[in-house]
């Protein structure tokens, strides 16, 4: 059995990239490593995917411990043949400890690491392995692929404290068998060693496995699956091609293993949303796990998760009748579609891995990605008038501009610069950005007009004259109790009994700003009432009293304006809504909307117990229970939500 070792490159005398270079043609991105390890392994991952196959990519990334009991087998295996300074080979000083942490990120349903093994043989269009392990900067051989020049494998060595990846995979040879391989690669710095003969130039590339021939060859077969299961590294199946990438001793970025978990499920939902959704009836075309010490950490569902639900409404806009094309006009060429959805909805609780993209608690941006469907970048537009107001749209590139695009991506694959190119596919890109600016600039354009006589001011305009109300609110005091039609005029009560008109604006994904009329509690008068009141007291009269502010609520695919409220004297009672529109400038109420205007509906009323009542005017128990009235507002208006309640009579 060979005995696998590491082999060290000298510089030859035609010369070499030093291992310092290599490390720096990534440049000096503004993602963190370990959005970049997601997004460069993904697009891997995606452009080896086993063609024509409707089967997804799988797709993990595991976390965990080499623990004291098997670090020595680590040592024993690792160690062997390296170079002996620290510094030169810090890989050693790593397995001196009396446990490792380790990443792998593995693929399946991929066609693995396959084709030549050394460089000099790989002439024909296979020739993954070399692609991966020898050479760098090749350009790309999978049309319409996420990758351009092979620099992103970069990122797995310098995720590593210690420059060193073991690389295991399983592939099919030319005559059609499967075959594992193992392997490992260390790319630290260049150094000068003494040897007998005089001091010797090293590059710093370094590679682990057969070293009985010209060149460092990985294991195979039996060889290879041996030494992976006394390392630890996952077995494949039977009929299973792909492959695991082990990174040792990865930068966490200071986070524990669990939170970096966690960290990293969000961002591949952030990152690769567009791989997890099904289009056309046909399943995701990836699966994704990530775990940590054995315990799964769940990667978000994007339909499930503000804001990504968004985004993933705006790429079915794209693909649907809504979808717009974009071009440019000299020369003429079509550039690619965009789809845009805005929505109500509240302030966004930023995340590490949203902070990371420079998303905060306000969405305005478009994604941006080539044919491959992987998200190249979220483009900034203008920001809507209100913190309550968002909107997210994609712009896939036609199938004809990807090569294009791919040009104008950097190394590491997140932004297009028109700059890098020459004429005319510099002007392609920029008239992109100005397509997708004019396309923003209408969907934030005020419009709608107010009833003759009204208001002079658009009900559009409502959304952004109100803003200043109260800003990042959601929506202050409650909604009025309005006296029952001929009952006995209200009478003012005690503060805690008051409650007051609440105006929420409701910009179509605008900020609620909100004003009050601080007008007293209204009751309604009753003949007979569960509750009579103390003995020679009059029956108390049912009242409306309202449990803090209104607010936005995320219900399945949209937001919906929530106000909780108490009937806190007992007996059967009638509850009714009162919405209306407010209008700036002149504080009119409107309740007949302008033809082809849209008007705030009741969804319904819910019990403390989640039970939901969908018709106005339905009977309900006063007590100390909280009741929410759930509201759809209307776009682009301010919302007045008033609460009615009246008493039902004994038969």
């Amino acid at each position: 059995m060979t005995e696998p070792r590491w082999f060290s490159q000298p510089y030859p005398p035609e010369g070499a990239s030093a291992a310092e270079g290599i490390r720096n043609q990534l440049g000096r991105p503004e993602l963190d490593l370990l959005t970049m390890l997601v997004r460069e392994s993904a697009q891997n991952s995606w452009d080896a995917r086993v063609e024509p196959s409707s089967a997804p990519v799988d797709y993990r990334i595991d976390i965990w411990t080499v623990g004291p009991a098997h670090t020595a087998v680590w040592r024993e295996l690792l160690l062997d043949g390296a170079p002996k300074r620290a510094e030169n080979f810090p890989l050693r000083d790593t397995l001196r400890r009396g446990s490792v942490r380790v990443l792998a990120v593995s693929d399946r349903g991929t066609r693995g690491l396959g084709g030549p093994t050394r460089a000099d043989n790989a002439v024909g269009p296979e020739r993954d392995f070399v692609s991966f392990i020898r050479n760098i900067g090749e350009p790309r051989d999978t049309p319409l692929g996420g990758g351009t020049y092979g620099f992103g494998k970069g990122i797995f060595y310098l995720l590593s404290r210690s420059g060193s990846v073991l690389v295991h995979s399983r592939c099919r040879t030319a005559a059609g068998e499967f075959q594992t391989r193992l392997i490992g690669c260390t790319l630290w710095r260049s150094y000068v060693a003494a040897e007998q003969d005089g001091d010797r130039r090293y590059t710093g590339r370094h590679w682990w496995g057969d070293t009985s021939g010209e060149v460092v060859e990985p294991l195979v077969g039996e060889e290879a699956e041996s030494v992976a299961r006394r390392l630890g590294i996952e077995a494949f199946g039977p009929d299973e091609t792909g492959t695991t990438i082990v990174v040792i001793d990865p930068h966490l970025d200071e986070l524990d293993p669990s939170d970096a978990a966690d960290y990293l499920a969000e961002t591949i939902t952030w990152h690769l949303w567009p791989k997890m959704i099904s289009t056309d009836g046909e399943p995701p075309a990836m699966r994704f796990a990530v775990t940590c010490d054995g315990v799964s950490h769940p990667v978000p569902d994007p339909r499930e998760t503000r804001p990504l639900n968004l985004f993933v409404a705006a790429h079915e806009a794209l693909t649907g009748a809504t979808g717009k094309d974009l071009h440019c006009l000299r020369p003429m060429r079509h550039l690619g579609r965009l789809g845009v959805v805005k929505r109500i909805m509240p302030p966004l609780e930023p995340t590490r891995a949203s902070l990371m993209l420079d998303i905060d608690g306000l969405v305005h941006h478009v994604c941006l990605m080539r044919p491959a469907e992987l998200v190249v970048t979220y483009y900034p537009g203008p920001k809507p008038p209100s913190a309550n107001q968002g909107y997210a749209g994609v712009f896939r590139a036609d199938a004809s501009m990807d090569e294009i695009y791919a040009k104008a991506e950097p190394p590491t694959h997140d932004a297009w610069h028109p700059q890098s190119l020459e004429r005319p596919e510099s002007t392609f890109v920029q008239t992109t950005f100005r397509r997708i600016d004019e396309s923003l600039e209408d969907l934030l354009s005020l419009g709608g007009i107010a009833r003759t006589g009204s208001s002079s001011v658009a009900l559009g305009a409502a959304s952004s004259l109100f803003s200043g109300l109260v800003g990042g609110a959601w929506g202050i005091g409650g909604a009025t109790a309005y006296s029952k039609p001929g009952s006995t005029a209200p009478r003012a009560r005690k503060s805690e009994d008051k409650s007051h008109t609440s105006s929420v604006r409701s910009a179509h994904g605008g900020h609620a700003g909100s004003q009050s009329t601080g007008a007293a509690g209204d009751d309604v008068a009753s003949d007979r009432l569960g509750d009579t009141g103390a003995p020679g007291q009059p029956p108390r009269r049912p009242r409306v009293q309202y449990v803090g502010d209104p607010y936005y609520e995320g219900r399945q695919d949209s937001d919906v304006l929530v106000q909780e409220f108490r009937l806190p004297v007992p007996g059967p009672q009638q509850i009714l809504i009162d919405l209306a529109v407010t209008l700036p400038g002149s504080g009119g109420r409107e309740t007949d909307p302008p033809i082809g205007a849209m008007m705030p509906t009741l969804i319904g009323w819910e019990d403390d117990q989640g039970r939901l009542y969908d018709s106005d005017g339905c009977v309900v128990e006063g007590g100390g229970s909280v009741w929410r009235a759930l509201v759809r507002p209307a776009p682009d208006t301010m919302t007045e939500i008033g609460v009615k309640v009246e008493a039902v009579k004994a038969p």
